[in-house]
């Protein structure tokens, strides 16, 4: 663990800062990747995976990376709140591998994820209650149609409920930081892959042993507009468990697959 006592104010805003500066280049890149490949070096090659083939702005874009932009504040002083919970011995975070060995390193890994699965799905049915929708959710359906920077544009309310799972986690579930790292990062991938408007996945993948239960574009795309189905964040088992899953995702998926 670092020499450096973040419990301490100055420290503490230092550390916060450096970490706003790492969630927004983490989604900046990511996002940004994909808004490139997409949507301006050769968006001719996706158009048939294009979920749809317009309807997004400039003016959308900016709205995104602005509410993306604070939603990277509340994640990063959560994850800063993480650090002092673990300097002042609070959490499960651990430093040397062998304390649990390689094996745990990618257990833990899949139990975060399933935790946050778990929770997201259940959380987001909530918000989309008429109430609590209007009041926190509608900021993320104002892009009807999705674009790689939709990924964390959330209202404030939204944003500061969604980075407080991680640090609940890590308070019970031993996890080593570069596992941490690798979940958000993972976080940061897939949420730029369901709502990046271009379905990636390739033919057949919705039938795949394993593609069969991931998330991608043409699941979450239809989420934002049908609104009542598709609640999943990485995978689809809540959705076909709870029965939320659209009738329309797999001719969708075929049809966004056809040509490839």
């Amino acid at each position: 663990m670092s020499d450096h006592d973040f419990t301490q104010p100055e420290n503490f805003l230092i550390l916060t800062g450096l970490m706003f500066l790492v969630v927004v280049f983490r989604y900046s890149f990511v996002a940004g990747i994909f808004y490139l490949v997409f949507y301006v070096i050769d968006p001719k090659s996706t158009r048939s995976r294009k979920i749809f083939s317009s309807g997004t702005s400039k003016k959308q874009f900016r709205k995104e990376i602005f509410w993306s932009t604070f939603t990277s504040m509340l994640f990063a002083l959560a994850g800063a709140g993480m650090v002092v919970m673990w300097q002042l011995g609070y959490t499960a975070i651990y430093e040397e591998i062998d304390r649990f060995g390689w094996w745990w390193v990618p257990t833990s890994f899949l139990i975060a994820a399933f935790i946050h699965e778990t929770y997201y799905y259940w959380f987001h049915r909530w918000m989309h209650k008429p109430r609590v929708y209007r009041l926190i959710h509608k900021t993320h359906h104002d892009s009807h149609i999705t674009s790689p920077w939709t990924c964390f544009s959330f209202h404030p309310g939204e944003g500061l409920l969604q980075s407080l799972i991680i640090p609940m986690i890590v308070f019970f579930l031993p996890m080593h930081y570069w596992t941490i790292v690798a979940l958000l990062t993972f976080m940061t991938i897939t949420s730029a892959i369901n709502h990046s408007n271009v379905e990636i996945y390739p033919k057949g993948f919705h039938k795949h042993w394993l593609g069969k239960w991931f998330i991608g574009a043409t699941h979450h795309s239809l989420h934002h507009t049908q609104y009542k189905y598709n609640f999943g964040l990485y995978f689809t088992f809540w959705d076909k468990l709870m029965r939320t899953e659209s009738e329309k995702y797999e001719s969708n998926f075929e049809k966004h697959t056809s040509n490839h």
